[in-house]
This record gives C-alpha cells, structure tokens and sequence, in this order.
C-alpha cells in the first residue's frame, strides 16, 4: 500500500484516517500477464492501482485491435464509461506483464469522496489529468505526421518503451507496424 499512498500523496498530504481507510478497504491483486482486469460487455466497478506491472487498454473495430493506452507503475487503471456510468465496457483492459495491483471497488471510492476532503480533491485532480492526456491524445493523433506521433510517444512514454511489442505501440499510435518499423530504424 506505501506506493499508493506516496503517489497519492504527491497530488496532496493524505490524513492518518484516510491512509487507514485506504489501507482497510483496497484488495491486493496479484495478475498475471495476459489476463484481463475488464473486458466488453462486463461493467467495471473497481478501480485499479498499478504498484508493480503494465497494463494496455484497446478495443476492437471490425476485429483490429485499437489501442487506447499504457497504464505503469504509479498509474491508476479504470474504465471511465464502464465505470463510472455502470455501463457494459467496450474496452479491454489486459495485463502486459505480471503485476501486483490495489483494487478499490466504486461504492467505496464513492464513500472515501464524501468522507475525506482531501481525497475528493485528489479524485478530480485525477481525473483532470486523465481528461487532459485524453485531449492531447486525440490532438496529436489527428495532427501530426507518422514520425511526429512517434517523436511524441517517446516522450510521454519513455518509460515503457522497451516494455510494449510494436504493434501495440503502432496499434496506439494509429500506424502500421511496418511504419514505425521504418521510423524507428532512422533514428
């Protein structure tokens, strides 16, 4: 849980009662890679903390598999739509190695925002994050060149690079695989 709680903390000091109620309520999840935390037409009511692992969302279209991002160490992994409007998920979420996760189910995610301040704070600051990466994903997939979109990933993901096959990556980025096959070799 001390991960958890440091990266909670990073957004804003956590009370001794809200680190307890954390500690109590959170379950410990030990997955395996290539397991699936979600996948469609299951409704999502945990959301996840990755302490140790990758995980990769992605959804099919016309059986091609699109995928909508890389969650680390340190990440919080969820469904929003599934989630938090309790809706049948079109998402996969699934494991691309072993990793060791917290789990907090919605009813007491809920439960915590109502009764810890601090924590409804850090629950929107979350989100805003994830909103914004969301945006400036969609702005650079539909505004940048092939190599750009690459250039950009390299960036924001530099610490998963050597962690995610290459169509997963291309997959992300809206490529082929030959393509980033090519770009990478000039670099």
């Amino acid at each position: 849980m001390q991960k958890r709680i440091v990266a909670l903390e990073a957004i804003m000091p956590l009370r001794e009662e809200l680190q307890t109620y954390l500690a109590q309520n959170r379950q410990t999840c030990n997955v395996n890679e290539g397991d699936f935390l979600l996948t469609p037409g299951q409704t999502s009511s945990k959301i996840y903390f990755i302490e140790t692992g990758l995980v990769r969302g992605y959804y099919l279209n016309n059986g091609k598999e699109l995928t909508t991002g890389f969650m680390k160490e340190g990440d919080f992994v969820i469904s929003p739509v599934s989630f938090f409007r309790n809706r049948p998920s079109f998402e996969y979420l699934q494991l691309l190695e072993d990793s060791r996760l917290y789990a907090l189910c919605r009813d007491l995610l809920f439960e915590a925002y109502e009764r810890f301040a601090e924590f409804n704070k850090i629950g929107r600051i979350v989100t805003e994050e994830y909103y914004v990466r969301s945006e400036l994903r969609t702005h650079y997939m539909r505004g940048q060149t092939a190599a750009e979109k690459y250039s950009t990933f390299l960036a924001e993901y530099a610490a998963i690079i050597n962690r995610v096959p290459i169509q997963h990556i291309a997959s992300f980025l809206g490529i082929t695989p030959e393509t980033l096959s090519r770009i990478r070799a000039k670099r």
